[in-house]
């Protein structure tokens, strides 16, 4: 059992608070051992505790493409239990935590190891996560084209690899907001987006457990200059700020209309650049509007907390409905921005 205590301490989070320390003893013979003892850990309130390294009997649908769904089928996964406590702030339907990351223990690389069918995941949030080979489609009825392969509809990014974290991290170097007016550069100090391979500090990373875009503060206060800059000289008159309402600081009134098509806000459109890739990111008004506020917060003292310092976090808001394929043997990023912005959606394999 050394290689699976050797891949769960590399599971175990750098900072967290345990609960229940007491619990994983409780009923052993004094003096025992466990072979392999597990962290697991609550992303969502950082929680941890100390568990059993077990297997568990999951179920799956299957398919060889999008048109011949399988029934399900059973495979076994290598996870931690954990105490009730730990557990008791995730959904009602939840059981348990799933890692996505990199490191040989996360369920995409569990699946890839057993099955054999590529290191390839792809996310459609909240609709669905596919593991393996099988086709992706984005759907463009709309624009005559009907389903299309994601590769012939979508761009693609380079992943950069962080030696101290596993996450994904993005190669953006620029950030502009635009509207009818001229495009607003975010005026960012040279390298403020980087990330330093040396200290693991620095750069921008997804994140399926943070709410909101978090940005470091020197990044956040540009980021809100530009945006100020947009909004208040922008494509409509009369356009104010209003008093923050907590977490956000950023919130605005005015006589914004409705589009037709997309139904949302007529709002500026957020533009990541990113080094080496096919086009650029953007946030549409669905991935980033919260109510009349700016859903994307400033880390730090009395802000959103966020572990590993990274200069920016790309939330969950940020990635609800975008089609999101993770190549991992090529190391890049297919993605797709909103969907419904596009008039598009994405076709489940299930």
């Amino acid at each position: 059992m050394h290689g699976g205590n050797s891949a769960v301490n590399q599971q175990q989070p750098r900072r967290c608070r345990y609960v229940d320390g007491g619990w994983f003893w409780d009923g052993r013979e004094p003096g025992s051992r466990c072979a392999c003892t597990a962290h697991p850990f609550n992303p969502v309130t950082g929680e941890c505790s100390t568990g059993d390294l077990t297997t568990f009997a999951m179920s799956a649908n299957s398919a060889t493409n999008v048109t011949e769904l399988m029934d399900p089928e059973a495979f076994t996964t290598v996870g931690a239990c954990a105490p009730r406590r730990l557990v008791a702030s995730l959904p009602a339907a939840a059981t348990g935590v799933a890692g996505f990351s990199q490191r040989p223990l996360s369920l995409p690389s569990q699946l890839a190891a057993q099955r054999n069918f590529g290191n390839k995941f792809a996310l459609c949030l909240p609709k669905f996560a596919a593991f393996g080979d099988l086709p992706m489609y984005l759907d463009l009825s709309v624009w005559g084209q009907g389903r299309v392969d994601y590769t012939q509809a979508m761009r693609y990014t380079p992943v950069l690899t962080n030696p101290r974290n596993p996450g994904y991290y993005l190669p953006v170097r620029r950030i502009t907001v635009s509207w009818s007016i001229p495009e607003v550069e975010v005026s960012l100090p040279a390298g403020a987006l980087d990330l330093d391979t040396r200290t693991g500090r620095g750069g921008v990373v997804l994140s399926t457990v943070t709410p909101y875009a978090v940005m470091r503060p020197d990044v956040f206060r540009a980021f809100a200059q530009a945006f100020d800059a947009a909004m208040l000289n922008g494509k409509y008159p009369n356009v104010t700020r209003l008093p923050a309402v907590g977490p956000f600081k950023l919130c605005y009134a005015g006589p914004i209309p409705l589009m037709k098509r997309p139904t949302t806000y007529d709002m500026p459109t957020i533009y990541l650049e990113l080094t080496g890739a096919t086009g650029v990111w953007p946030l549409y008004t669905d991935n980033y509007m919260v109510g009349s506020c700016i859903g994307i917060l400033e880390m730090g003292p009395g802000g959103m907390p966020v572990d590993g310092e990274p200069a920016m976090v790309i939330g969950v808001k940020q990635l609800d409905w975008n089609m999101l394929v993770f190549d991992l043997d090529k190391m890049v990023l297919w993605f797709s921005g909103e969907l419904p912005y596009r008039l598009s959606g994405c076709v489940s394999p299930f």
